[in-house]
């Protein structure tokens, strides 16, 4: 079951159960702000922060191998040559997730919205909704990337102040917020705005920093990254003449790609970072990195003031099926500390090989006499008709996919060497510069073999890269599922604020089944809170 549930000083309320349904009121974010703010003029700012799950309409199409059980069904004990495109269910498609994020996002009604995993090829027409239906008339795309954040608000709200701030997977943008009053009817003029900034005793702005920090076994690179943005937060806010710029109405949000044990967590809730701090078994940094803010942050979506019913922590905000156990292998008898260290240079598991030589035999078909060592059940091999139909079933078609990639070097591919490359090679300079010169294309060799442990190689690749996903994907799909170990769960996206902000707000998204599925667009969950001055 799938709800939305929000927490307030006033009193909680649960929402009902989340369905694709027509945009229709619900007491939530606004509700809370309305009854909060009823007996005061302070102003009020709220936040969703949503990574909306890459790829959007354009770039990109193996999302559909991320709903688990999958889709649709393998075809590989016929001798199919047909693609799988047309019979992927319409839930994976864009239309359908888009739709489903208009009406989480239209109930939600947030003043300012932080995206992650934007697509830079599709973005003005997958977002448009935003502001033709949503009237989010305010935009910022972070400018360099394939899996981009992107920030948009209401101008009727919120006046940018300044160039918004690109850094390594930040995205800074600063307001001044319109008072209550101003935005009661929410067509507060220009020249109303401009009295009541005239008016007001501190002209103090709020900054919000959207962050989709690097996934992976990066934990240095992510707190590098946490750590310039909040330096960008502070050279902003003298820049701007903050009358304390160690003390902004700071809102850090978005993707951390980690959870507690993660080094960019602990150097926001702590504000420093020093070099004994150990993660994925290496230090985070070889020098202490200490916040340029007086104070560390607070977790907006975790403060004592926010009284959940069940008492319970902030939920989940990444669930997905628990596949790790499933496919790493790990010995047992190893101390904790030694798993750790197995799970950061992951094997297949022994029951995943078997799994795969079992879907193996079943598409090798060529038979090959120039080794007088074959046994009987090594006598057959993958010639490229079988690795064409173990392609169309697993990805739709030949010629994509990281599979097909690492398949194609497996059976004999290299890269083309040409004349130029020969001349670098030889220490030769290259001068001028030119057109780009294009990468070549892969193919699968024509005479090439794919053995058992080629293929076995291609899916401890697809190991290494994290993308357990995929792998119980085509196993699914090729007749070779995996048992149901439930799911994993952690807290990955993330709100803070700075003591300057109370989070007097805050909503939660519940999901106890594996996410994306048809009710919940992406694998991770959108988080929101509304704050005010302290």
């Amino acid at each position: 079951m799938v709800a939305l549930t929000t927490h307030h000083l006033i009193s909680p309320a649960s929402l009902p159960p989340y369905s694709p349904v027509p945009p229709t009121p619900i007491p939530g974010l606004a509700e809370a702000e309305t009854a909060t703010t009823n007996n005061n003029d302070n102003e009020y700012l709220s936040v969703l922060s949503y990574n909306v799950l890459l790829p959007n309409s354009v770039d990109g199409w193996w999302n559909y191998k991320m709903y688990l059980p999958p889709l649709f069904s393998s075809s590989s004990s016929s001798s199919t040559t047909t693609s799988n495109d047309d019979v992927v269910t319409d839930i994976s498609s864009w239309d359908y997730r888009r739709n489903l994020l208009r009406e989480r996002i239209g109930l939600i009604d947030a003043d300012v919205v932080c995206f992650q995993e934007v697509s830079p090829l599709s973005f003005e027409e997958d977002f448009a909704f935003m502001k033709e239906d949503l009237g989010y008339d305010g935009c910022e795309l972070f400018k360099k990337g394939r899996f981009r954040p992107a920030t948009f608000w209401k101008t009727r709200k919120c006046d940018l102040v300044g160039a918004p701030v690109h850094k390594d997977r930040t995205l800074l943008t600063a307001f001044r917020v319109v008072s209550k009053k101003d935005d009661a009817t929410g067509t507060a003029t220009a020249e109303e705005k401009k009295e009541d900034k005239n008016s007001s005793k501190e002209d103090k702005k709020w900054y919000v920093l959207n962050c989709h920090l690097q996934a992976g076994s990066q934990g240095g690179r992510r707190v590098r990254q946490i750590h310039e943005g909040m330096r960008a937060v502070f050279t902003l806010a003298k820049k701007l003449k903050e009358k304390d710029p160690k003390s902004p109405n700071l809102i850090v949000c978005g993707d951390f790609n980690g959870g507690p044990e993660c080094g960019a967590v602990k150097y926001i809730e702590e504000g420093f970072i020093s070099p004994d701090f150990i993660e994925d078994g290496e230090p985070v940094t070889s020098k202490l990195k200490e916040s340029p803010l007086s104070l560390p942050l607070l977790d907006a979506m975790n403060v004592p003031e926010i009284q959940r019913k069940d008492k319970n922590p902030p939920p989940p905000t990444l669930v997905v099926p628990e596949l790790i156990s499933l496919l790493v292998e790990i010995d047992e008898s190893l101390s904790e500390e030694d798993r750790k260290t197995a799970y950061e240079n992951p094997c297949l598991s022994k029951d995943a090989k078997e799994r795969l030589e079992r879907i193996y035999r079943r598409y090798a078909t060529f038979s090959s006499s120039s080794s007088e060592q074959q046994t009987t059940d090594d006598a057959t091999t993958m010639n490229i008709s079988d690795v064409e139909r173990w392609l169309i079933d697993i990805n739709g078609r030949v010629g994509r996919g990281s599979e097909f990639r690492n398949a194609a070097k497996e059976m004999g591919w290299v890269e083309p060497v040409d004349v130029e490359d020969e001349a670098l090679s030889d220490g030769e300079s290259k001068g001028g510069g030119g057109a780009k010169k294009e990468k070549a294309r892969i193919v699968l060799p024509q005479d090439g073999i794919l053995s058992l442990e080629g293929f076995v190689n291609v899916y401890e690749s697809e190991l290494r890269e994290g993308k357990f996903w995929g792998i119980a994907h085509d196993l699914a799909v090729m007749g070779e599922a995996l048992p149901d170990a439930g799911v994993f769960e952690s807290r990955y996206d993330r709100m803070y604020c700075s003591a300057s902000l109370h989070p007097f707000a805050v909503l939660d998204t519940v999901s106890t089944v594996p996410c994306p599925n048809k009710s919940e667009p992406s694998d991770h969950l959108p988080i929101a809170a509304s704050f005010v001055p302290r």
